[in-house]
């Protein structure tokens, strides 16, 4: 289990086809020499497992499921990821249960400065951030406002969602420790809605009260 609170980012060094399935090579300095072969970690919000670990980098296998639902098959040499090592048991958890089982690729549409309204200037060292995402339609029914959401891996809370996209402020620590300072609009990022939605939404199903709306306050209620 993870929490969404990113370590470090890492270089995408390769991905070849190796035996049938896909692998992939990220150098790491710091948190690789923390790993041993068969260590899971995330790797922009996708569980992996740590093979031929060295120092340096780390290799790892992509299953066909990894690259269908996600977007690690399609990064070029050169991209940064977001790498975090599951939580201990007892540890604090920082931001949320994160499963590292993307449920699907959405796309950044925007990722905006947010200008004081003081001045029309803004240091992009320290302003915060204003991410939109285009969710995949099969994850729309978790996304709640206020609820969280794990965008590339990293523990994000919703601001916003108009149906098919979610807004989400974001910190300059978030916006400059992660890779988001390296996507521009319109690309891939793996999301992962909240487990605790999840099941809320199926006891909603197996209650069998369709005109039942998912909301804070239900969610409340029912000990989410």
């Amino acid at each position: 289990m993870f929490t969404g609170i990113i370590e470090q980012t890492g270089t995408l060094i390769s991905l070849q086809d190796t035996g049938g399935v896909r692998r992939l090579t990220v150098e790491a300095p710091g948190l690789a020499a923390r790993l041993r072969e068969g260590d899971s970690l995330g790797v922009s919000g996708v569980c992996l497992t740590a093979l031929e670990v060295d120092p340096t980098l780390f290799h790892a296998d992509l299953a066909q499921e990894t690259l269908d639902r996600t977007s690690l098959g399609s990064l070029a040499p050169g991209a940064r990821v977001n790498l975090e090592l599951p939580t201990a048991a007892g540890s604090p958890l920082g931001g949320h249960i994160v499963q590292g089982h993307v449920d699907g690729t959405g796309t950044m549409t925007a990722l905006d400065p947010v200008i004081p309204r003081s001045s029309p200037h803004f240091d992009k060292e320290t302003t915060d951030w204003t991410l939109t995402v285009r969710v995949p339609e099969n994850v729309r029914q978790w996304m709640v406002p206020k609820g969280s959401v794990a965008i590339e891996g990293i523990s994000l809370t919703i601001a916003g969602f108009d149906g098919e996209e979610i807004s989400i402020a974001i910190l300059p620590l978030t916006y400059w420790r992660t890779n988001l300072h390296t996507l521009a609009p319109g690309a891939p990022v793996n999301v992962e809605a909240d487990v605790l939605v999840k099941l809320a939404y199926a006891q909603m199903q197996a209650q069998k009260k369709p005109e039942l709306e998912l909301t804070e306050a239900w969610l409340v209620a029912n000990g989410y």
